[in-house]
């Protein structure tokens, strides 16, 4: 498959979704970094921007789409058979649900899905219990929008804070590009 892998400012899980992505590209699947223009660009406790970009342009072996120009032709060009964004924040999941594109990779969606093409969402968010619950219901409802199972990540600590299950992003990704939706269960 080709797949485009999206990633937004959630940087405290950037690791985790990086072993999510070396796990497609040693199953043979073609990848291609998009990371939003914070992703992209932010020096954060998680780690140094130019680092982050150069992993990933190790680990996939392609150049990283970080621009809304670079992102536009992605539908036209259809150039991926799966879109997933791992991780997706509560501010891009508002962004999908009510149709903004102002990002890289909220362009990137907007553009795959005029082929009716899936994409696939890793939810990672501390309000995804709070504001965020809303665009996540709108999203689970959208055609060809599908979700890596998630849940609480800190009940105690972060009680409205939800994140995916990293290690069910391939088993996603495979599914939705066959149309179909893996067990949604709270793990």
């Amino acid at each position: 498959m080709n797949i485009g892998y999206c990633f937004t400012g959630s940087f405290c899980t950037f690791e985790k979704s990086m072993e999510a992505l070396k796990a497609l590209v040693r199953d043979g699947h073609n990848v291609t970094p998009i990371m939003s223009e914070n992703a992209y660009t932010m020096d954060t406790r998680f780690g140094d921007a130019v680092d982050i970009q150069n992993r990933l342009i190790e680990i996939t072996g392609n150049s990283i789409i970080h621009t809304i120009e670079q992102a536009e032709p992605i539908g036209p060009k259809k150039m991926f058979d799966v879109l997933a964004i791992i991780p997706c924040t509560g501010n891009t999941l508002a962004k999908l649900a009510n149709g903004i594109t102002d990002t890289s990779v909220t362009m990137a969606a907007k553009s795959h899905l005029r082929n009716s093409r899936p994409v696939v969402i890793g939810v990672s968010t501390n309000d995804a219990l709070g504001a965020a619950a809303k665009n996540i219901g709108m999203l689970l409802n959208y055609k060809n929008y599908y979700f890596v199972p998630f849940g609480m990540d800190n009940c105690i600590m972060k009680p409205k804070s939800m994140v995916c299950d990293f290690e069910r992003v391939s088993e996603t990704i495979e599914a939705a590009e066959k149309g179909i939706e893996i067990n949604k269960k709270i793990f």
